[in-house]
Order: structure tokens, then sequence, then C-alpha cells
């Protein structure tokens, strides 16, 4: 009996790699759905680990420092895609000038393609300074669902389920208690002090043992020093490769992150997230997959969000919005998450 090929869905997210974990659980529910197709994820080289243990998901890295870098690179992206599978539709999750170049060179070949609908302009009334409209956007989930849908794929975003990785580090008795207090930006990051008064306060309760996140030599110097002062407390950071961190994420209890990539990490596997918001804010449509807002730390400003990405500098000069957030805030749902 003939074996029938699977139809070959590119989705294209290029970006960091927060933005590119949200679109995981996405595509896992469209393959769960879909038996008859398969997923070719295509995005930075350094996020193949995203896609590891997922049935008909592949990865394909998209070097845009190098290899891909220009239009003759992108280029080049294109073809090395058409070479190595038979492309039956496109889905550009990015809809960025980059992505615009590959999906129209496949257009152009007669194959299907859709693409993200960012909501730009409701984003604006969102965080514009005056007569904001404070509302719950469409989570970007479900932007990308909507694309697979556009492609006549099915997709429906229900729960996920935990999933236990294989023991990086060895598990003990206690909760674990995972602390990612870094972002890309400093609008989108609690001062590193006030974090460490809500460490300082689950440390001492003695109930649950805490794990440090971050990247980079800056970040991981930083969070060794703060680690010195309570001892038992470890630092993930710069330690591992993207792979076996995802494995000690997906052994936590519950995560405190940012806006940013950990959240979107410990996400996939179902772990609960303790999301501190400043500059941005969760209607803007960035909370991680199956994230409770109930879950978020925020306090209300007539100036919040003020951005969408964070990536703006605070117009009052004061962050007020991090500054004025009591850490007990974060300690506070963090005990009643693990019941500590």
């Amino acid at each position: 009996m003939a074996t029938v090929a699977l139809k070959t869905i590119v989705a294209m997210r290029f970006s960091a790699l927060g933005d590119a974990a949200m679109t995981i659980p996405v595509m896992r529910k469209v393959l769960e759905a879909n038996p008859g197709i398969q997923i070719v994820f295509v995005s930075n080289r350094n996020w193949e680990a995203l896609c590891l243990g997922i049935p008909r998901l592949h990865f394909h890295p998209a070097d845009l420092k190098g290899a891909h870098k220009d239009l003759k690179g992108l280029y080049r992206l294109f073809k090395e895609l058409r070479t190595a599978y038979k492309v039956d539709a496109v889905a550009d999750l990015h809809n960025v000038l980059r992505s615009k170049v590959v999906r129209t060179l496949f257009r152009l070949t007669g194959v299907p393609v859709k693409s993200i609908d960012k909501g730009r302009a409701e984003k604006k009334a969102l965080t514009r300074k005056e007569h904001k409209e404070l509302k719950q956007l469409t989570s970007t989930v479900e932007r990308y669902a909507l694309v697979f849908r556009q492609l006549g794929y099915e997709c429906t975003l229900d729960a996920l389920k935990p999933e236990k990785q294989p023991q990086i580090i060895q598990k003990g008795e206690k909760k674990w208690v995972g602390i990612a207090p870094f972002a890309t930006y400093r609008e989108k990051m609690y001062p590193l002090e006030k974090m460490e008064d809500a460490i300082a306060a689950l440390w001492k309760k003695g109930t649950a043992d805490l794990l440090l996140f971050g990247g980079g030599k800056s970040e991981t110097a930083m969070l060794k020093e703060l680690a010195a002062r309570y001892p038992g407390v470890q630092v993930v950071a710069g330690r591992f490769s993207l792979a076996e961190e995802l494995s000690v994420i997906s052994q936590l209890d519950v995560m405190v992150s940012m806006d940013s990539a950990n959240m979107h990490l410990a996400s996939l596997f179902a772990v609960p997230v303790v999301s501190v918001w400043g500059a941005t804010h969760p209607y803007a449509g960035f909370m991680g997959y199956g994230q409770s807002e109930s879950n978020a730390v925020q306090i209300d400003l007539y100036c919040r969000p003020c951005s969408v990405f964070g990536n703006k500098p605070c117009y009052r000069g004061d962050h007020a919005c991090m500054e004025n957030l009591p850490s007990a805030a974060i300690v506070k749902q963090v005990e009643e998450i693990c019941s500590l």
C-alpha cells in the first residue's frame, strides 16, 4: 500500500527567542489536528531546540546575519527550502520585510501564502499617551493560529499538558521556583534590588529551592553574585545548552518572569508563570500560552502601557510602574501557586 505524502507548510518567524517560542504551542496544535501535514519552522538558527521531540515539526535555520543576510541571502533561503521540500503553503508568522521577500518568492511560484495581522493600529491606540483604548486585544498566539486557519488547517488552542523532560539537575522533595529577573529593555525589567527582596523572602521560608535564569556573561555574573548571598540558590544561567535549560524549566513548579522569553519557555511545559509587567501590558496580547492573567503582577497607572514591546524610554522618567510595585506581591503569588 502506497504511503501518502505529507503536505508541507513552511512557517516563518525570525526574531527573538520569546517570539519564536510563542509559535511552538500553536504549531503543535495544528499538527495534532491535521495528521496529513508537516511544518518546517524557519527561524533563528539558535532556536532549533524549541522543535525537538515534536513529531512532524522540522527546523530550518535562518542565518540572517550571515548566509541569509541580504536580498541575495533571502533568495538563497528560498531556494534551500524549495530544494529540501515540496512546499504546499507558507505561513508568515512575522510579517516583516525579510519574511515578505521569502513569501513573495513562494507566491510567484504559485504556493498559497497567508501572513499574520499584527493589529498595529489597535496596539497604537492601547499605548498612546492620551485617550488610551484600554482593552484586551487579540492574543499573539490566536493571531498565529488564524494564519493556519486561513490556509485551511484546523487549530484549536486548548491547554497543553504538563510535560516533564529528563532531569538535568537532581530535584529533591522541595518545590522548584524559577526566577528570571532580566529583560531586553529596562522598561520591562523589575529592579534587581527589589527582585532580590523577593528572593530573600522566599529563601528565608526554606520551603522551596530557587533557580535563577538569565542569558549572557553579564547577566550570569550578576546572578552568581546574588546567589552567593543565599546558600542553596542555584544559578542555571550560563551552565547549559538551550535544550538542557528547557529540560530544567520543564521541572519547575512555578516560574517568575518578566514579559520576556522565560515566560514563554515555561509555557511550553504548562508551568505556571508569575509574570511581572511594567511598561508593557497583558492587554497587548503577549501573555504566555495558557497562562492566567490572575498570576500577572502589575499596578494600575494612567501611563500604562506606554509601549507594546517595552522599547520606548519611560517618558515620566521615574519608572513608577516597576519601582512602585511591591516585591511582596510577587512573593504572595508564588506562595499561592506552590502552597508554600
